[in-house]
């Protein structure tokens, strides 16, 4: 049991029967009537975010999480294959909880898994991937007086905008967070 006085930010409750992580909280006393905790909170399995608040004091079930560092197998039908660089212990985790991160893990790539009362809910990939190019239109010289982009399908399968001058065959470096391209590798 987790106190709302015990509150911090990234923490796991349980709300209402549904599993929440602590985005937000503040405590409030006003002049009159009892304190508060209002929060923020997010949604582990579906990544809704909702905003309640709570009386202080009040307690609610704690949840045990854990993010361990995993490296990527390979891809069975809609299960991707993990294994703990730790104790080599492999895990299957089915491709709706990896969601869009599926397109920057890359096989032998390092991903940080984040499990839930043992139950594996998220898969985050590293900030930054390198991935080679395997589709893109040739640039044309000239053509970039306004410093122009275009769309260039990587090896995951990802459609990233590029600049003018980069070419099929190319690696580059992509931001995983908000799917821009970063630099030529």
């Amino acid at each position: 049991m987790i106190s709302t006085n015990q509150f911090r930010n990234g923490a796991a409750i349980r709300v209402d029967g549904k599993r929440f992580t602590i985005l937000y909280f503040q405590h409030v006393k006003p002049g009159k009537g009892g304190a508060f905790v209002r929060t923020r909170l997010r949604n582990i399995d579906t990544g809704a975010q909702i905003e309640k608040t709570f009386r202080a004091g009040e307690k609610l079930e704690s949840v045990r999480t854990e993010s361990r560092p995993m490296t990527y197998l390979y891809k069975d039908g809609d299960l991707l294959h993990f294994m703990d660089s730790d104790t080599y212990d492999q895990v299957a985790v089915p491709a709706e909880a990896v969601g869009d991160a599926a397109g920057y893990i890359v096989e032998g790539g390092t991903v940080s898994v984040l499990s839930a009362d043992g139950e594996v809910v998220s898969v985050e990939p590293p900030p930054h991937v390198d991935l080679e190019v395997t589709q893109t239109d040739p640039g044309l010289k000239g053509d970039t007086a306004t410093g122009g982009s275009k769309p260039a399908t990587l090896e995951t399968g990802v459609v990233v905008q590029v600049p003018l001058f980069v070419n099929t065959g190319e690696r580059v470096r992509v931001d995983t967070r908000s799917n821009e391209y970063l630099t030529r590798v």
